[in-house]
């Protein structure tokens, strides 16, 4: 096997910095070539970390989507519309989806401070698109993370005002 030279001889924070795609296809090579000495360690473990970030970023997303529209679904009933519905069923499907494939991120959502932060914000995103005062909107969720998640859970309508 032929060694080659690193892409650029710039300083990796310089490349990092200047060239994202050209570090990380450095930081592959020298992984394959097995030349860790070589390594930036410093951005490499950063970007790590972000990959993990990323898919606990991800989950929290579809959770408060899935929270945003049962919110509006319970407190808009004259308003509802299938959108809603398939949005719901959409999150509930990428939740699934996403836990399927990174079954730590099942542990993630059942941490109490991320449900209570995902629903905090979708409360926030209801009372901004319904116009509704803030305070229509409990302000703890009155519902399970296993209720959320069922696909047959649909909360009963409160009465438009």
């Amino acid at each position: 096997m032929t060694r080659t030279k690193p892409i650029h001889s710039t300083s990796h924070s310089d490349l990092y910095d200047r060239d994202f795609v050209a570090w990380s296809d450095e930081q592959a090579m020298l992984l394959e070539q097995e030349r860790f000495s070589e390594l930036d360690l410093i951005h490499l473990i950063e970007e790590v970390r972000d990959l993990g970030r990323r898919e606990r970023d991800a989950i929290e997303s579809q959770l408060e989507r899935l929270l945003l529209h049962i919110l509006k679904w319970q407190y808009q009933p004259k308003l509802k519309s299938c959108s809603w519905e398939i949005s719901i069923k959409d999150a509930r499907r990428q939740i699934k989806k996403l836990c399927r494939k990174y079954p730590v991120l099942i542990k993630h959502i059942h941490k109490e401070d991320v449900f209570d932060e995902c629903y905090l914000d979708a409360r926030e995103a209801a009372t901004d698109e319904t116009g509704l005062p803030k305070k229509t909107f409990p302000l703890e969720c009155s519902y399970s993370l296993e209720q959320v998640l069922n696909s047959s859970f649909f909360p009963e309508a409160i009465a438009d005002e």
